[in-house]
């Protein structure tokens, strides 16, 4: 079972790759006190755990019922992070606090989404979290893809807390020419969530023509 897990989790880890929310977190939390910030990690990983877990066990009949793929999410999420890649790299922020909107509501909301989905829990890691489920011929497989779950969750939050440190160390120089940096890198990882969802539709429409 532990041999399980620890595939389980480094596949997940791998696949989910907490690092590259960063930059979207960061952007989205500078203007928020540490401790909000933190919230915000923290609400982010748990918008995902809940999320992997729903789609581990009732993933695929959701898929099917909707007549939906995963390949939708890419390109979804792939046009998302473009356009906040792109308002990055020119200093702003996205999505934007609306005025009135206290931090709090304000935090729970970019928690949910962009952060937790499709960010954290994206198309990679619900089509892994599934095949996961569906290849588990024993009980303990599918408690230690559970666990697996929890501590890559937990592990992200720990990363993205830690990455909003790395800003307050900067200045605001260094912070802003940081965050135009990561607007850059949140667009090439669009790209790649936008092709890599793209690509099956062409390839369809191809083999039809």
């Amino acid at each position: 079972m532990l041999e399980t897990f620890l595939f389980q989790f480094t596949s997940l880890f791998t696949m989910i790759n907490p690092i590259a929310a960063v930059p979207i977190y960061i952007a989205l939390t500078e203007a928020m006190s540490p401790k909000a910030a933190r919230w915000v990690a923290m609400r982010a990983s748990v918008t995902a755990l809940i999320a992997l877990c729903v789609f581990a066990l009732i993933g695929e009949a959701i898929f099917s019922f909707f007549s939906i793929s995963v390949n939708g999410l890419r390109v979804a999420g792939g046009i998302l992070f473009f356009v906040m890649g792109f308002e990055m790299l020119r200093g702003r922020t996205v999505p934007k606090r609306i005025d009135g909107e206290s931090e709090s509501d304000f935090g729970s909301d970019v928690a949910v989404t962009p952060i937790g989905i499709p960010m954290v829990a994206g198309p990679g890691a619900i089509t892994m979290v599934i095949i996961f489920i569906q290849d588990s011929t024993a009980v303990s497989n599918s408690i230690s893809l559970f666990g697996a779950i929890i501590a890559v969750c937990a592990l992200t939050a720990v990363i993205l807390a830690s990455g909003r440190q790395l800003l307050a160390k900067l200045g605001r120089s260094g912070s802003k020419i940081l965050m135009r940096l990561m607007g850059l890198i949140v667009m090439l990882i669009a790209v790649e969530f936008f092709f890599a969802g793209i690509k099956p539709y062409i390839v369809d429409i191809a083999r039809a023509v």
